[in-house]
């Protein structure tokens, strides 16, 4: 009797190798460095990544940064990170924009543009790679 592999199992396995091999382990949230914030409990990461919490405990406006909804490492952040699928950001978000709300989060092209602008916007939040932020921003962990 032959043994088989269900189909699913290959897939959750190719996936899985992809993202080793591009380095994609896993996200880290990063901020601007005048956030006062030292850590994050999911419910607030989730809060401030879908546009419902829009201010830091000080009263600055939280700007929001994220990659493509088709980057890798979205994908791995919304899923790892915030343990929820991208589709369902997507789908708060544009709730947000078409209630007229306006509350969506700028879409950043690479992660060094992510780096660039979480560096330089007071009150911004972001992610990178594990062990990719620099000295320009500081590393937030959710707990």
């Amino acid at each position: 009797m032959k043994h088989r592999v269900p189909r699913y199992f290959c897939l959750i396995l190719l996936v899985s190798i992809a993202m080793c091999s591009n380095g994609l382990s896993a996200a880290e949230i990063i901020v601007h460095r005048a956030v006062q914030q030292g850590e994050l409990t999911l419910n607030v990461a989730r809060l401030l990544f879908t546009m419902r919490l829009l201010r830091w405990s000080d009263g600055t406006r939280v700007r929001v940064f994220v990659l493509p909804d088709s980057d890798p490492l979205h994908r791995v952040f919304a899923k790892q990170t915030l343990d929820l699928y991208p589709r369902q950001l997507r789908r708060v978000w544009d709730r947000h924009l078409f209630s007229g709300s306006g509350a969506v989060p700028a879409t950043v092209d690479s992660v060094e543009e992510m780096l660039r602008r979480v560096s330089e916007t007071p009150g911004a939040i972001g992610y990178l790679p594990d062990r990719l932020a620099k000295e320009t921003v500081r590393v937030i962990h959710v707990k």
